[in-house]
């Protein structure tokens, strides 16, 4: 059996700072790996968790110009977990001006979850500037998607029913017919307190389902309170705004303006945040590109035959 690929070693930025966008947003940003490589841009989840340092480890980094950055309100982007002039077109934008910014041609551009989102959406909007395309996780924002992993009985919450509870108890009985609405009023709130209970509430559920096997310090990882805010505030908002698409199904519809751009799908069987189905609506629509179902996996990218599919990607595309 051949050996699964591990993530490249650990690796700090050789430039790091804050790009202005807008009048009201600054992005945080790095730049790791070797500047004169092929450039590569990532686009992190959530929309609102932000980076870790494994995210820098998909790409070798002896081939790779490597851009990562955090989308407005998230990590350390400023202002921390705004909704300001925060929509998918918005994010778009940013990373367009983000290419600009550092004077590139043409990028890969790599994305998982809500990355796989934001992936899609600029690549539909910019196809000239992507050399290809690798997504995990894949996320297209139907509102069946939404209601799977959020709202009651559509889904994940019969496969988790006690974290589910967790999830459901702070919201009254009264409420819990519509979610994410009743989150959206609590994330928004003037009371702090209110808010904090909430984001982690939402995050710990959702951090609960990310493995296939959960994994406990990813999960206290997602309830630190200013993680779990921006994550939760930001998620709830495009979740309650169709994530900004003119239509519920958006991404497929617009599939023919990526076509010829080369593309990797990787996704795990057992995915319970983004379920297997929209990887294969995806690959349906777009049957150009590779498909790699990782038949022992969940959603998040470090389990292991995820990371070894998303490594070998990278390292074809170098």
């Amino acid at each position: 059996m051949e050996t699964l690929r591990t993530l490249y070693d650990e690796i700090e930025p050789y430039e790091s700072g804050h790009i202005r966008v807008s009048d009201v947003h600054e992005l945080y940003y790095e730049q790791c790996g070797t500047p004169n490589g092929k450039s590569v841009v990532f686009l992190h989840g959530g929309p609102g968790a932000g980076l870790v340092p494994d995210y820098r480890r998909f790409f070798d980094p002896n081939a790779y110009r490597i851009i990562l950055f955090e989308q407005r309100g998230a990590g350390r982007s400023r202002p921390h977990a705004s909704l300001e002039d925060n929509t998918t077109w918005h994010l778009v934008e940013d990373t367009e001006k983000i290419r600009e910014q550092f004077g590139i041609e043409q990028w890969l551009v790599f994305g998982g979850s809500w990355g796989s989102t934001l992936a899609l959406s600029y690549a539909e909007s910019h196809p000239e500037r992507v050399r290809g395309l690798v997504l995990r996780g894949i996320f297209l924002c139907r509102p069946h998607e939404i209601r799977w992993f959020y709202e009651v009985s559509q889904g994940a919450s019969a496969i988790f029913p006690d974290k589910w509870e967790e999830y459901v108890k702070i919201i009254p009985e009264s409420e819990r017919g519509d979610m994410i609405n009743a989150y959206y009023r609590r994330l928004t709130s003037d009371d702090e307190l209110v808010r904090l209970e909430a984001a982690r509430a939402w995050s710990v559920w959702e951090a609960s389902a990310l493995k296939l096997l959960p994994d406990q310090k990813m999960i206290d990882d997602f309830s630190e309170p200013e993680k779990a805010l921006a994550l939760a505030r930001i998620e709830c908002h495009y979740f309650v705004n169709n994530c900004f698409f003119e239509t519920d199904n958006y991404l497929i519809e617009n599939v023919d303006r990526i076509r010829d751009i080369p593309g990797v799908i990787v996704h795990g069987r057992y995915d319970i945040v983004c379920p297997f189905m929209s990887a294969w609506d995806l690959h349906r629509a777009w049957p150009e590109a590779e498909l790699n179902v990782i038949a022992n996996a969940g959603h998040a990218a470090t389990e292991p035959g995820i990371a070894d599919a998303l490594i070998r990607a990278t390292d074809r595309f170098r």
